[in-house]
């Protein structure tokens, strides 16, 4: 029998399967959750990056593709969850093996570190620029950005020490998704005008500047939902059914990232060449307002990778409760928010996060088609893990040697393709939940 602290341990709440009794979540309730969680002034300003670098018509092709393939993909994965009840760090075990799995995990702890207080910065940045340029006070310097990191880092520490079902079911779906919603149409609205003041036919007919072709910018856009595939199994292995956690998290996150890819091209298309976004965003009619509420909305962001990061946490340390890691890990995040020099890590971020493109393409490989795997019975799966590192390799080789082509799509494929070809077949596995 394993010991009480094993990582196969049924007091391991990350590794055991949450019972088809104890599901919650319904259709509405994961739309909700994933429109919330693409929602977001980050997601705004890496839109902005797709102009003036490709044509405005491949801007939204690369949008539209873009965001229903790695919705598509995420949702595969949410449904991947709920089936098996497992969360991330779980299907991770799952599939390498329970003593290599650590690797996966632990790097993704260090991104969701990193995430969690990138998001932080983004809040803090945010509120400082509302506080000096609409109400006028003078918080610039360390103390603005102090005051404004504690104040957000007391937040999301509170709600870490709330239940997450009760804030998705009672907060999410039913208060913050209709007034994200309006704050997103009231800006659309307001630069829409703009652009049909500035003449619509010379935007939608402006070629590409250059620096990136149609499969770069489509990679720029994946690179939002394939960053939360390392995540979605946490709050999907709570879904009552398959099916309805597929189509709600397809649903919800293809129409935010859309949308809000979209409102960044919109918003660095009818501004001034080098205006701040959060400047442009408040210079609009009630921009002060929506900009507020987008900014209690990136606290989902925020708080979605806390939780996550906690459930990961709590799989490597069973002793360690969801809530306490969670508690914890909102407290290191608030002190990193005021230290780090978070902008000039971000690439770092985007090269870790670049080696769960392979990692979530041997998961779907091995367990994605309802196929028996044994992978949770050993210590190490080498087939597995040796397909991740190949996988890593060819993201980065594309990246060097083919980047009009996009890396992400093709290392999925290709990860996916050899995973499922070289399955184990004929073992004890995982017994899906209801679909």
């Amino acid at each position: 029998m394993a010991s009480a602290h094993s990582p196969s341990s049924p007091a391991n709440q990350a590794l055991t399967p949450v019972p088809q009794g104890n599901r919650v979540f319904h259709f509405h309730e994961h739309a909700a959750l994933w429109f919330s969680l693409g929602t977001g002034l980050l997601v705004m300003q890496i839109g902005a990056y797709l102009v003036p670098a490709v044509g405005t018509r491949d801007a939204v092709i690369a949008i539209l593709l873009g965001s229903l393939i790695g919705a598509g993909l995420l949702a595969w994965t949410a449904r991947l969850g709920c089936q098996t009840g497992l969360s991330s760090a779980g299907l991770m075990h799952a599939t390498y093996g329970s003593a290599f799995a650590r690797l996966p995990v632990l790097l993704n702890i260090a991104q969701l570190l990193g995430w969690t207080t990138f998001e932080l910065v983004i809040m803090q940045e945010g509120t400082v620029a509302i506080a000096t340029q609409t109400l006028g006070l003078e918080v610039g310097g360390f103390t603005g950005k102090l005051l404004a990191t504690l104040l957000w880092g007391a937040v999301l520490t509170a709600l870490m020490a709330g239940s997450m079902l009760t804030l998705v079911r009672r907060f999410v779906s039913r208060f913050a998704l209709p007034l994200v919603i309006a704050s997103l149409a009231w800006l659309t609205w307001q630069f829409g005008m703009r652009l049909h003041a500035q003449g619509f036919d010379a935007f939608w007919n402006r070629p590409g500047a250059g620096g990136m072709g149609l499969f770069s910018a489509m990679d720029l856009v994946i690179a939002m939902p394939v960053s939360w595939l390392p995540l979605v199994a946490d709050y999907a292995r709570h879904g009552k059914r398959a099916a309805s956690t597929f189509g709600g998290t397809w649903l919800g996150y293809a129409l935010a990232n859309i949308w809000c890819y979209a409102l960044g091209v919109l918003v660095v298309s009818t501004v001034e060449p080098g205006t701040n976004l959060v400047g442009a965003l408040l210079l609009a009619q009630g921009g002060l307002i929506a900009l507020g509420l987008i900014l209690l909305d990136e606290m989902d962001n925020a708080y979605g990778d806390a939780h996550s990061g906690a459930v990961s946490l709590h799989s490597l340390r069973p002793r360690w409760s969801i809530r306490a890691a969670g508690l914890g890990f909102a407290v290191v995040c608030t002190a990193l928010a005021l230290v780090l020099p978070i902008h000039t890590l971000e690439p770092f971020l985007l090269l870790l996060s670049s080696v769960f493109v392979p990692l979530y393409g041997v998961i779907l490989g091995r367990l994605g088609t309802g196929a028996q795997v044994v992978g949770a019975q050993r210590a190490v799966d080498w087939s597995a893990a040796g397909l991740w590192v190949l996988g890593i390799a060819f993201y980065h080789l594309l990246k060097a040697y083919a980047p009009d082509w996009g890396s992400a799509l093709p290392t999925l494929a290709l990860t996916f393709v050899l995973a499922a070809l070289s399955r184990p077949r004929g073992a004890a596995g995982l017994t899906p939940a209801q679909a």
